[in-house]
């Protein structure tokens, strides 16, 4: 299974990390991939100097726009889709 965190500590909250869980937990049921992805929320992952919203997949450290977050998923996701 692999785990995504979004970082909802103030700077990524004020950068739309609402937004971004929203849209994943979106593309999850869209995709039927309730069964594949762990969708987690966390406090500040020490990354407000980067713009963007902090996201983890895995063990990857991303930082992404708030409106950037569906094709985010969509480059991330089928990448790991079509290894399988």
């Amino acid at each position: 299974m692999t785990e995504i965190d979004v970082c909802i500590g103030s700077a990524c909250h004020i950068r739309g990390a609402y937004n971004v869980v929203q849209t994943f937990q979106q593309m999850i049921e869209e995709k039927s991939l309730h069964g594949e992805i762990e969708l987690k929320t966390t406090f500040c992952m020490r990354e407000c100097h980067n713009p963007g919203v902090a996201v983890t997949v895995g063990e990857m450290k991303y930082n992404i726009p708030a409106d950037g977050a569906r094709d985010f998923f969509n480059s991330i996701f089928q990448v790991k889709i079509h290894r399988l």
